[in-house]
């Protein structure tokens, strides 16, 4: 069954807007949310809103934020029961904490395209109020997030996301169910807070690590991390620098960090 979408509503290109067709995929989204059940729920960019009414159906409270002018009226005409839970704004520019009183919330939605990995960077620095966060993106970027070490599509964003959440990639959708058809594949994807409740490093080096290493993720662990320790740093020596970054897990980022944290502390003494 296909959503008949109102004809002044049209996708834009520049907002990355893909509206999803297919009601029966919409359906599948919208179960998702059922990972973290009974608390709040804030989708980003629902369009016409064929996400949205099934999420309605969960009974629990929704709140929606658009961009687009266009879709925040017709928004208002088709789901008058959303009344003011209806934000007018940019996500990514949000005040996450206001937004259900300091509650915790599941993030879901069909992310746009061209902001998808800034959502989610948004979501990290909001660990705390997202326990959850489902929803369908690019494929490409759904393999990245999901990513085991080892494989070449393991990077900066596995790591940043793995070392908070667990990520699974649930199915993919196709071209066909959009309007416009993409020019890629979608894929619906689930994420729950793991455990972790501290990195139990400096996360400032952290992230400085990650991020340097993988600029070279075809070369040894040693290249990326001399701009760091320096070129001549007798801790290069360590076996673990004989690596590929995609080798090593978040827990061994964790423990290279300590390592690398302590000897720079070293240095200074």
């Amino acid at each position: 069954m296909m959503w008949e979408e109102n004809t002044k509503v049209k996708p834009k290109k520049f907002l990355g807007q893909h509206f999803l067709t297919d009601l029966s995929v919409a359906s599948r989204i919208a179960d998702t949310v059922d990972a973290c059940p009974d608390i709040p729920i804030l989708e980003v960019g629902p369009g016409t809103g064929v996400l949205t009414q099934f999420l309605l159906k969960k009974g629990r409270l929704l709140k929606v934020v658009e961009i687009d002018r266009e879709s925040v009226p017709y928004l208002h005409t088709h789901f008058p029961e959303l009344g003011d839970h209806i934000i007018e704004a940019d996500f990514l520019k949000m005040d996450l904490t206001t937004v259900f009183d300091g509650q915790p919330f599941v993030l879901t939605g069909n992310y746009p395209y061209n902001i998808s990995s800034q959502i989610f960077f948004k979501m990290l620095d909001e660990k705390n109020l997202i326990p959850c966060c489902t929803g369908m993106i690019q494929k490409e970027v759904a393999e990245r997030m999901a990513a085991s070490p080892g494989g070449k599509t393991y990077g900066v964003l596995s790591v940043f996301i793995q070392a908070w959440y667990d990520v699974e990639y649930l199915f993919t959708v196709h071209e066909n169910v959009f309007n416009p058809p993409p020019k890629v594949k979608s894929a619906v994807i689930c994420m729950k807070r793991n455990g972790r409740e501290s990195l139990g490093c400096d996360e400032k080096l952290f992230k400085r690590i990650v991020k340097t290493v993988f600029t070279m993720r075809r070369k040894m662990m040693r290249n990326g991390m001399k701009q760091i320790v320096g070129k001549d740093a007798p801790l290069l020596d360590d076996p673990i620098f004989n690596k590929r970054p995609e080798q090593l897990s978040v827990q061994d980022y964790i423990d290279l960090t300590n390592q690398v944290s302590n000897y720079l502390a070293s240095r200074t003494l």
